[in-house]
């Protein structure tokens, strides 16, 4: 397939799918570390995300998706962003 053929049903192209796959698996990667030292990032997610309580922290124990949805309701803004920035987070650990 070239780059620029779709897949069939889907409508994306196979860089998309192949994309998406990737980020999808080092995604995984990432909640598993967080997961993992958890203990150890929480003063770290303390810096990156100051609004973010001790109660929170204990809701969320290193659930990747957790964290995004409370940074989330924290600081008001869409799932989308708050993704990117934990996203960003975790490249930087």
């Amino acid at each position: 397939m070239s780059s620029g053929a779709t897949l069939p049903g889907h409508g994306r192209s196979c860089i998309e799918a192949t994309t998406s796959v990737a980020e999808t698996q080092e995604n995984a990667m990432n909640s598993d570390m967080i997961a993992g030292n958890w203990k150890q990032l929480t003063g770290k997610v303390k810096e990156q995300w100051g609004k973010l309580t001790d109660d929170d922290l204990t809701v969320i124990e290193g659930k990747r998706d957790q964290l995004v949805g409370r940074v989330q309701e924290r600081y008001g803004i869409a799932k989308d962003k708050a993704e990117e920035q934990v996203s960003s987070w975790e490249k930087q650990l």
